[in-house]
């Protein structure tokens, strides 16, 4: 994995692609571009020594499959107190994409047993509060016959939910209401499996993987290409290589990446880091009591990656349990990064959009504060909200993965704060870059997908067969066709072993 010999005696070498960072997104859209073009030279650069040990670390991040299915910030309440569905509907759509990308790689033998990376695991939402109470029930209502959340349970009986999570309903005050849905449809998702069983079946069909190779220059030559520096973390070696198309999916260093490359296109994008921590169990006696995945609301101010979870994860075929994130500040962009990380950033077109969302979002800024000041005796509390008996001697801290926010200057609004992904490409799509956090990982076959089609549109009809049987609903939305959802459903089901 960690050959540094990619340039000839007569210069750098040309290929068609460079794929840079080993996680989930370019271990994706790797194996996707080797299915529609076999012929392809394609090399993937990583920084670190071994592949997802940043976002794509299952201790990194909130791993298992963002559905909407729980997930109460996809499902705001408007003035008039209904529910807004749609990016629900929108977020779960895409999530399907990715089980079908994953159904078709397990039919091809390019993924083993579904089990190695993925875990049936019920999804459920947990409030407290007739406040609360009421608007779960309207989420309920409003999703509950849609036909991708179809089974959505609701319960306002504590005795039920207890079956359903035991751990949720003793010690808490029986005059409190409180309501929950659950779903037998979510799933837990180990994306550090995922990636490394992607690369390796990525390197035994001869793909170069290349580890410890730090990308330091991107810049377009006369020709149109891109020619990279990179240097061998290990024995220094500086090399060069030219690449027809790249890919910066290097999570949160891709905006300075992107920078360097001097595409027009990432001007007035910023950053804002946000670091995060996790509460952990590994007592199979209370591991043995939660098989669920509980979402709760987020505090006032909190940003949409810090809503509370108390969640069963599947590592390694070991079951934990994990809550948080705890949220916090570092101007690191990578859990591995520098301290100067965000400085290094700063532009004179990000400037202006970087200091009005600092002006706008102090309710967020203050949060932070909060987070960063809070005890460990603070923290249990929080976790006791979910698990009201919950001892803190059988739990301890965990670093969670770094995330930088989108920071983008919008015509007319100015400097906005975005929590979510965004794709920034050249005009001529010769080179992409991926913003951004939740959902991320999720919805990383949907993301290359759309990607491909800004990238590669004068290759999409020659490759739009093979798009269809990586993903059969390709080109059309499930969410708009009951009868195409029912049938991706329960066929991506079957396959990888998810009970509904």
């Amino acid at each position: 994995m960690t050959e540094a010999i990619d340039a000839g005696p007569r210069g750098p070498q040309t290929v068609d692609a460079v794929l840079i960072g080993a996680g989930i997104m370019s271990a994706t859209l790797a194996t996707m571009l080797q299915q529609l073009e076999p012929t392809w030279d394609i090399r993937i650069y990583e920084r670190l020594g071994e592949v997802a040990l940043e976002s794509s670390n299952p201790w990194n991040n909130a791993g298992t499959g963002h559905a909407a299915l729980c997930e109460l910030n996809y499902t705001p309440e408007r003035p008039d107190g209904s529910i807004e569905i749609s990016k629900a509907v929108a977020i779960n759509e895409q999530f399907q994409v990715s089980r079908q990308f994953w159904s078709y790689l397990v039919d091809e033998g390019r993924l083993p047993d579904p089990s190695a990376f993925l875990s049936a695991t019920p999804h459920m939402s947990l409030v407290w509060g007739e406040k609360n109470v009421e608007y779960l029930r309207k989420r309920h209502e409003a999703l509950k016959d849609h036909p991708l959340f179809a089974g959505l349970e609701y319960s306002e009986d504590p005795v039920q939910i207890h079956q359903w999570a035991p751990l949720l309903m003793p010690g808490r005050s029986k005059h409190e209401p409180v309501a929950a849905t659950r779903t037998t449809a979510g799933t837990d998702v180990d994306f550090g499996a995922l990636t490394r069983l992607l690369i390796e079946g990525l390197e035994s069909s001869g793909m170069p993987v290349r580890l410890e190779h730090r990308v330091t220059g991107i810049r377009r030559t006369k020709q149109g290409l891109w020619k990279l520096t990179l240097r061998h973390e290990v024995g220094g070696t500086p090399l060069e290589i030219v690449a027809r198309f790249v890919f910066v999916g290097a999570g949160g260093h891709a905006l300075p990446l992107l920078q360097k490359s001097g595409i027009p296109e990432i001007r007035g994008f910023g950053g804002f880091p946000v670091s995060g921590g996790w509460m952990r169990c590994d007592d199979p006696a209370i591991v043995a009591q939660h098989h669920a995945k509980v979402y709760g609301k987020a505090s006032v101010g909190a940003p949409p990656m810090s809503v509370p979870h108390l969640d069963t994860r599947v590592v390694d075929g070991t079951a934990s349990l994990l809550f948080g994130p705890y949220a916090g500040f570092t101007p690191k962009f990578l859990k591995t990064g520098s301290w100067f990380d965000l400085f290094g950033s700063i532009r004179w077109h990000n400037i202006v959009p970087m200091l009005q969302v600092a002006v706008r979002n102090l309710d967020l800024v203050t949060y932070l504060v909060g987070e960063l000041l809070a005890s460990r005796s603070k923290k249990l509390d929080a976790l006791r909200d979910f698990y009201p008996r919950a001892d803190g001697d059988d739990w301890y801290e965990l670093t969670a993965g770094q995330r930088v926010q989108i920071i983008k200057n919008e015509p007319g609004k100015g400097g906005v704060l975005q929590f979510g992904t965004e794709v920034v490409a050249s005009a001529d799509g010769s080179i992409a870059g991926l913003l951004g956090a939740s959902p991320g990982a999720s919805t990383a076959a949907p993301i290359m997908l759309d990607l491909i089609e800004r990238c590669f549109p004068d290759k999409l009809e020659t490759w739009k067969p093979a798009l269809q049987r990586m993903v059969p609903s390709y080109g059309r939305s499930i969410a708009d066709e009951p009868g195409l959802a029912t049938e991706v459903l329960a066929s991506t089901a079957s396959t990888l072993a998810i009970t509904r």
